[in-house]
């Protein structure tokens, strides 16, 4: 495989020992690129508007600016980037804020290099990776939302019989492959109505999408 198709990474963490360790596990992968790391998310913002990779690996407690408002910033600047938080937390309030700043997955440090590997192809193809604890929770919290308060009118009427459709199906944990299946349309159709709910709802990401809508 040559470098131009291989997904490439940058990985944002302030353990040394931890960076060469995600640094080594990620040259075992023959589809994905680590192209650089940096330590901050000072540095993070200076150099990823600059080379841009297709994914990055962000730790959500960094010196001096958090993880959390460091994806918040480059999500303002690049939309389309895709972000993975990597963290010893498992706290639902961590999740839903790294969410909430526009982070598409999250997962827990000690997961062994398959499981990143497979998040991060995963998130290239419109996923939404998570470990098992922390989907269990997202899950269960969208869940608790469709069975608790009605979505708003405003919505409603906003969203178009599909979307509303697609909206429910993202909310109980669909990944888009296993959505475009259900609802008998192409990955690109799916991905399609997503940019274009986000739009109506004038939001950045699916996730704000669910909160706004099951909120």
């Amino acid at each position: 495989m040559t470098q131009s198709n291989k997904k490439t990474v940058v990985i944002v963490e302030d353990d040394a020992g931890l960076q060469e360790q995600l640094i080594s596990v990620l040259r075992n992968a023959p589809d994905l690129n680590c192209l650089y790391a940096v330590s901050s998310g000072e540095e993070a913002l200076q150099k990823i508007p600059v080379r841009t990779p297709d994914v990055v690996l962000m730790d959500i407690k960094l010196p001096g600016m958090s993880g959390i408002d460091c994806v918040a910033a480059l999500k303002k600047q690049l939309p389309s980037l895709e972000i993975i938080m990597l963290t010893i937390y498992k706290d639902a309030e961590s999740i839903f804020q790294a969410l909430k700043a526009g982070a598409s997955g999250y997962l827990i440090k000690s997961s062994e290099p398959e499981k990143l590997y497979n998040a991060i192809r995963d998130v290239s193809s419109g996923g939404a990776p998570f470990s098992n604890h922390i989907a269990r929770k997202v899950v269960q919290y969208f869940q608790d939302q469709i069975d608790g308060p009605e979505p708003s009118a405003n919505d409603d009427k906003k969203l178009s019989p599909r979307e509303q459709e697609l909206m429910e199906l993202m909310a109980a944990g669909y990944r888009y492959r296993e959505i475009a299946v259900k609802m008998g349309i192409g990955l690109e159709t799916v991905r399609s109505y997503v940019k274009n709910i986000c739009v109506k709802m004038h939001v950045r990401n699916r996730i704000e999408a669910l909160m706004k809508h099951y909120g």
